[in-house]
């Protein structure tokens, strides 16, 4: 069975999201090990969402799954079982495969439509081989979730509208901002995010680049993308030179606050102009800035008291959720009947291969009584005529029970298949076998 339990912007708060993004280490393998029961987990943790996508066998149930996810997390963060255990949103099966598709494609992010999410998608399954905490119905998922969303993005014109949380961020920058060549922009990170921030700066004219690294990776970064380093020990002036500083790394603690600000001022032999400022609608009015810091960091990179140190507008994720678009009805819709298609055909699939063991089985079945009996007419039929006429019989009558066990396997009906085999001709054979080396009693072994 496939469950997705998961915590979003849609059904907890960002206080919780950004606890449970600090969850020391990932929560795959402690998933395996807290229950026998969990085949295995593949966990997506981004700035928006919380989610285990978990297989579990044929003793397993979702509210253990639960149990052991609100332990795991639990655990490994500051927050206490009591505010997980009624947070997570159960889907099963069918659902579970339509989230993660939805996901994948970008329809359930702050942003409609954004592209990031893709590729967050794909690393957790990277992530999750890396742990050997995969299974082949989760490896198909996520593969098919990938698939997806490229369909999302090639045939809806979701994928040409959808923006990102960068882009957002900036689009509600843009009434502070006369002339966007005219800034001085520090980046703070080299992620995956820091090079979205950087494409989507050159987009709007901004030349004027530098990137800082609390990991040191800096030099590397800027070589890739033609901008200049920041050495550590030239941090704090940077930041008071900047006009707009936007933070995008994996760091537990705060990269900038007020005294990295303030300390910075007191040396910048530069200070950046002052940022204008228009009414406009869906943003937050605020007073004539000289600095503007966006934080895409979860957790959070920049310490809210950094406006404490004056001019300055601070720019979240929660602000930016607050402003996000609404959705485009008529793309979303396009790209929803895509993502419930691509749901109903991946759980076909796997319905149909559930019962690929019982198929085999049948079929061995029938192959050995055939040969017993092209075996026991041979010595009279030299022509072989008699052994064609048989293996044409059997043929034809394996026929319907293999297409019936694709019809009832589509339906959700494997029991009426596994009762009839065994009923019929005497097969046991498990509903969730991995093999297919059945006992065929010693009396339909015979033919009569």
């Amino acid at each position: 069975m496939l469950i997705c339990l998961t915590a979003s912007h849609k059904n907890s708060s960002f206080d919780l999201l950004e606890r449970l993004s600090a969850a020391e280490g990932r929560l795959e393998r402690a998933l395996l090990d807290a229950d026998p029961t969990i085949a295995g987990a593949v966990i997506i943790n981004t700035c928006n969402r919380f989610e285990a996508y978990v297989e579990l066998d044929s003793a397993g149930t979702p509210p253990q799954a639960r149990a052991a996810l609100t332990a795991a997390a639990a655990s490994s963060t500051n927050l206490d079982s009591a505010e997980l255990v009624d947070t997570w949103d159960l889907h099963v099966g069918e659902e579970a495969a339509r989230h993660l598709f939805a996901v994948s494609s970008g329809l359930e992010s702050v942003v409609v439509g954004e592209g990031e999410i893709a590729g967050q998608v794909r690393r957790a399954l990277e992530f999750a081989r890396a742990e050997d905490t995969t299974t082949s119905d989760l490896e198909r998922l996520f593969q098919r979730a990938s698939q997806t969303s490229r369909a999302v993005k090639n045939k809806t014109p979701l994928g040409r509208a959808g923006r990102s949380l960068v882009r957002l961020a900036l689009d509600l920058s843009d009434s502070r901002v006369p002339d966007w060549s005219a800034l001085r922009v520090l980046l703070i990170g080299t992620g995956a995010y820091a090079g979205a921030s950087l494409a989507a700066l050159r987009d709007r004219g901004v030349t004027q680049v530098s990137v800082y690294s609390p990991s040191g990776r800096a030099a590397k970064f800027a070589q890739g993308h033609d901008i200049e380093p920041v050495a550590a020990a030239d941090f704090e002036t940077a930041v008071a030179e900047a006009s707009l500083i936007v933070t995008c790394t994996t760091a537990t603690d705060y990269v900038l606050d007020a005294d990295i600000v303030a300390a910075g001022r007191r040396h910048a032999p530069l200070a950046p102009p002052q940022l204008g400022h228009e009414d406009a609608p869906g943003c937050p009015v605020i007073a004539p800035a000289r600095q503007l810091v966006i934080d895409l960091g979860l957790p959070r990179n920049v310490n809210p008291n950094v406006v404490e140190a004056g001019s300055i507008e601070l720019l979240d994720l929660e602000t930016i959720r607050l402003h996000a678009p609404l959705e485009e009805v008529q793309a979303t819709d396009h790209a929803r009947v895509l993502v419930n298609r691509a749901a109903k055909k991946f759980i076909q699939v796997t319905s149909e291969q559930g019962l690929d063991p019982a198929v085999v089985a049948m079929r061995r079945h029938a192959h050995a009584i055939l040969e017993e009996e092209v075996a026991r007419v041979a010595p009279r039929d030299p022509d072989g005529v008699a052994e064609r006429a048989l293996r044409h019989l059997m043929g034809r009558m394996l026929h319907v029970p293999t297409v019936r066990a694709r019809e009832l396997a589509r339906a959700g009906e494997h029991d009426r298949y596994l009762e009839a085999l065994e009923t019929l001709l005497g097969l046991a054979v498990p509903a969730a076998a991995d093999q297919v080396e059945v006992e065929v009693p010693e009396s339909n072994r015979r033919a009569s």
